[in-house]
């Protein structure tokens, strides 16, 4: 079988879409059978990613109009949903990886939301098999799209921390104990609820990821609470940064409006930690019983539900139990199941 896998997304690094396309190809090549042979689109600046012996085809200018040339190329896997690129000819299938609809979900005009809608139903027509990252995504495809009788399934992401033991000086080492939540600073993943939890504590709030103009926001509402002071903005981190707040954070917090899935949760369970997630889209899919909820964003109702379910994560010790959970997400198991779908379409 001859496999590509679209990465030209990892262009963008410290982002979901990059966790996934690393993580996923890593995986994937340790599954696949012997005879199998596995290619990485990739965007020309990219550099090796997988070893230099992998194989790569390097994005052109005009693949955004003509698809990629590979010689009997049997899987082109379009691994975000609104590339632009494919692959192959005629005889060529193409898995297509659904990883959200959140416009569906944000503050934008019926007129964008329409356009979007018709800009994922090319990329479904295109498609031989649907892959939705959770129940939820599925659920949101096929209430707003036609996939038109295709197989659709749902596999989940995995996650996975590489460990850094030995470090120990991330850009910004708190004092106190703290609050660490990760992601894009951008208003759905709601960030400027959190200072809230500061009161009555002395713990600081780090959020870690790219930073925009809502950062602004997140500082006025510090400010509003009056611990401006104990909250840090520290922009994209390192693996190794982002293994020691995980490791060492007393909780993190995750309010997001918008997930199709939701991979910093799991990391975070990975570590065994209490982590408190908004009641939106994927998150209690992902969390299950395993995490604690905010049934609004009402700071006073935030600040009850953190201080009581913290009480209660100490009292039962359930550390254990959480890591047992997010176990159950595992890129290599996740790489098998695409591996599945690969080997369906050309029986």
């Amino acid at each position: 079988m001859n496999i590509v896998l679209d990465c030209e997304r990892m262009k963008y690094p410290n982002t979901g879409l990059y966790t996934f396309c690393d993580k996923l190809s890593i995986s994937m090549q340790k599954v696949i059978n012997g005879t199998d042979h596995l290619s990485f689109f990739i965007y020309p600046k990219s550099g090796s990613f997988r070893g230099d012996n992998a194989t790569y085809i390097k994005r052109q200018i005009y693949n955004k109009l003509l698809p990629v040339y590979v010689h009997n190329l049997d899987i082109w896997h379009t691994t975000y949903q609104l590339s632009k690129f494919r692959g192959g000819d005629i005889h060529t299938k193409n898995v297509l990886t659904v990883h959200d609809l959140n416009f569906l979900y944000e503050d934008s005009s019926l007129k964008d939301k329409t356009n979007a809608i018709k800009k994922h139903q090319q990329r479904i027509d295109r498609a031989d098999h649907i892959v939705a990252i959770s129940e939820f995504t599925k659920k949101d495809i096929l209430e707003h799209l036609d996939i038109k009788g295709k197989p659709l399934s749902v596999i989940h992401n995995g996650a996975s921390i590489i460990e850094y033991t030995d470090f120990e000086e991330p850009r910004y080492k708190p004092e106190r104990k703290f609050i660490f939540s990760l992601g894009t600073i951008i208003p759905k993943k709601n960030f400027h609820v959190l200072p809230a939890l500061l009161k009555n504590n002395d713990y600081e709030l780090i959020i870690a990821g790219i930073p925009s103009s809502y950062s602004d926001r997140i500082k006025e509402e510090a400010k509003k609470h009056g611990v401006k002071d104990r909250v840090k903005i520290v922009g994209a981190i390192s693996g190794e940064e982002k293994y020691w707040y995980l490791k060492n954070c007393l909780a993190f917090a995750f309010p997001s409006l918008a997930e199709g899935f939701g991979i910093p949760v799991v990391e975070a369970m990975s570590f065994g930690k209490p982590v408190f997630l908004s009641t939106h889209t994927s998150l209690p899919e992902i969390g299950g019983e395993y995490a604690y909820y905010f049934d609004d964003f009402d700071a006073e109702s935030m600040q009850n539900i953190f201080d009581k379910n913290m009480s209660s994560f100490f009292e039962k010790d359930l550390s254990e139990a959480i890591r047992a959970h997010a176990a159950k997400f595992n890129w290599d198991e996740c790489a098998r199941s695409y591996y599945k779908v690969y080997q369906s379409l050309l029986k």
